[in-house]
């Protein structure tokens, strides 16, 4: 019972993700490419609620579907996957030792702090290379510092407050 409980809130998470990701295709995006993902809530949820397992297959699932929809060649869903992944991953495997509001946070901080360095990483060797092939390396490195950066930093910071406001609301619903 315990698994198909965990197989369907990762279903539902899943479905509500993919809306979510759909309705921001018409939110105008920082630098053209980049936006709070609030189709990403579902996914730290998940994580907090049944661990980094279902918060991982909730970001793959998004993504999977999502290409379904987009024009990007499957980079936006690759980098979207890599850097939000990592995450809720880094967020569920501190919040699982320890479930406590000051865990979370310390949860949220390292996942913000990890994230932002996979960003940086996937955008230098990765994104930007797919993207824009002809580009010099240092404007790629100077647009990953200037925009990439700042920016993983602000969501990662937006996309845990809200989570901190709305989580407790919603845990008990999710645990049945």
């Amino acid at each position: 019972m315990k698994r198909t409980r965990f197989m369907a809130v990762c279903a539902m998470l899943s479905a509500m993700a993919v809306v979510l990701q759909l309705m921001a295709a018409v939110i105008p995006k920082v630098g053209g490419f980049l936006d709070i993902e609030f189709s990403d809530l579902p996914a730290i949820i998940g994580t907090l609620a049944l661990g980094p397992l279902c918060g991982v297959l909730i970001e793959l699932i998004k993504n999977v579907v999502h290409c379904a929809f987009t024009t990007t060649g499957f980079v936006g869903e690759l980098a979207n996957f890599v850097v939000n992944g990592t995450f809720v991953l880094v967020l569920g495997l501190i919040y699982k030792a320890h479930k406590t509001k000051k865990t979370a946070i310390a949860g949220f901080a390292a996942a913000t702090l990890v994230c932002t360095i996979t960003a940086m990483a996937a955008n230098y060797f990765l994104m930007f290379p797919l993207y824009m092939p002809d580009a010099p390396k240092n404007v790629i490195w100077a647009m990953i510092l200037s925009t990439v950066t700042p920016f993983n930093i602000v969501k990662g910071i937006v996309l845990s407050v809200i989570t901190l406001l709305i989580y407790k609301k919603l845990s008990p619903i999710i645990k049945g």
